[in-house]
């Protein structure tokens, strides 16, 4: 099963980008558990410094601004 982290404060831009990996997810079938880290501290570990961000098992793969469907897509095709 893939981890997926969302990293953001819950900002608009977070929650969309929370809701475009579970549509994506939901459509093409792939297993993840996706977590939503709102901690300031959690996210500079990662190296993020704009929201919202992306992880996929333990790569970040996406920082700042909402990802097009497209770029999510790729990130699970694999």
């Amino acid at each position: 099963m893939i981890e997926v982290k969302i990293l953001g404060t819950g900002c608009a831009n977070c929650k969309a980008t929370q809701r475009l990996v579970e549509e994506v997810l939901a459509a093409t079938g792939v297993q993840a558990h996706v977590e939503k880290v709102e901690d300031i501290a959690s996210i500079m570990r990662y190296g993020v410094m704009s929201t919202p961000g992306v992880v996929v098992d333990g790569k970040v793969v996406h920082a700042g601004g909402v990802p097009g469907r497209a770029q999510v897509l790729q990130w699970f095709a694999g």
